[in-house]
């Protein structure tokens, strides 16, 4: 990180307005961000799935040659606080939760800690009506989840009908429901931070020499 903040401007600043002290400190609130058309053409990305191990130095490291060519997996991802935008890992993750809903875990009947009660089921924290379609000629299958409220998925039974299209094909679609935990739903949000783009590598060299040109402004 520290090479990263070497390249920012630097701008006078008084500490002390009785003694006058002037300080020179680096100018943080400089900015660099990417072309919007470049961080849409899938020419110049690739996809990736962070790793339970994975840090931003890691991921820099491997695919960049070093690991302070971070700020590139970050901001390439519009990641500005990484302690909350990048996907914990287990422990991490059993961890936070535990913490997060300690206090509903203390005021259960049953005494619970905060990671037994977002996982008890009995704590719903959303309701669902699950949509399966299935294409019985090549087997493609489309799922679509619909959020609900506790009393239509009291009242919501199972069904699966058999469509036969104008081409003649027939699908299939099924009617379920599922209820999740608050356990499921932590999850599920730290799980959506593990898919980013990686812009491609051949690209990095003339990145940080626009990077050094625009921020040094």
């Amino acid at each position: 990180m520290s090479r990263y903040f070497n390249f920012f401007p630097k701008t006078p600043y008084i500490a002390n307005t009785e003694t006058e002290g002037v300080d020179t400190v680096t100018n943080l609130i400089a900015r660099f961000s990417f072309e919007k058309n470049l961080k849409e053409n899938e020419n110049a990305f690739y996809k990736y799935t962070i790793k339970d191990s994975d840090t931003p130095e890691i991921i820099a490291h491997k695919y960049y040659g070093h690991s302070e060519r971070h700020w590139i997996v970050l901001n390439f991802n519009d990641i500005i606080d990484p302690q909350f935008d990048w996907p914990l890992q287990t422990d991490q993750l059993i961890s936070y939760i535990g913490d997060k809903y300690t206090a509903q875990g203390a005021a259960n009947t049953t005494v619970q800690t905060g990671i037994q009660w977002a996982r008890d089921i009995h704590n719903t924290q959303a309701y669902y009506k699950v949509i399966t379609r299935t294409n019985q000629a090549d087997g493609t299958v489309i799922k679509e989840q619909i959020e609900i409220d506790a009393t239509t998925y009291a009242a919501l039974g199972a069904s699966t009908v058999v469509y036969t299209l104008s081409d003649g094909s027939k699908t299939s679609q099924a009617i379920t429901k599922l209820k999740t935990t608050y356990f499921d739903y932590e999850d599920g949000l730290n799980e959506g931070k593990r898919e980013i783009n990686l812009l491609q590598s051949q690209f990095v060299t003339e990145l940080e020499k626009e990077f050094k040109r625009v921020i040094e402004e």
